[in-house]
């Protein structure tokens, strides 16, 4: 008789943070992650810039959904986004350290919506996104 292991988020989250080449072209890092949930690091770069030389609104939600992806594939099931929104509240600039903190909401069979808060090394929040995704039966490999 086998047994039965216990899902692993953190070992999950890590293998698909690896994985993913837009976060390894952004320079965003995993700082921790569990069952629903994350945190990824990035500073800002000039690559990061929009043509005023603010931090780009798509760098911002790029970061948030790498974290949403994350958070909502931690449980073991293939999930993907359906839904997104995001609200900018102050700009980042070139230094900046910003961390997206993911949270799962809510989760059901088929349905989970996160939450992703982007703040700065200083504590001030950047923006905040919300996302919905739909979860498969398929197993994250």
């Amino acid at each position: 008789m086998s047994e039965i292991q216990p899902h692993d988020s953190e070992a999950d989250i890590r293998r698909l943070a690896e994985r993913d080449e837009l976060a390894r072209l952004l320079g965003v890092e995993l700082v921790e992650g569990g069952p629903g949930r994350c945190v990824l690091r990035m500073a800002i770069l000039r690559q990061h810039l929009n043509f005023y030389g603010g931090g780009h609104g798509g760098t911002l939600f790029a970061f948030a959904d790498m974290a949403f992806g994350l958070a909502s594939n931690s449980r073991g099931h293939i999930a993907f986004g359906i839904d997104a929104h995001i609200a900018y509240f102050v700009g980042v600039r070139e230094g900046d350290v910003l961390y997206a903190r993911a949270s799962e909401l809510n989760r059901s069979r088929r349905l989970g919506t996160y939450r992703i808060e982007i703040e700065r090394q200083d504590g001030i929040r950047v923006a905040s996104f919300t996302g919905t995704v739909h979860i498969t039966e398929k197993p994250v490999v």
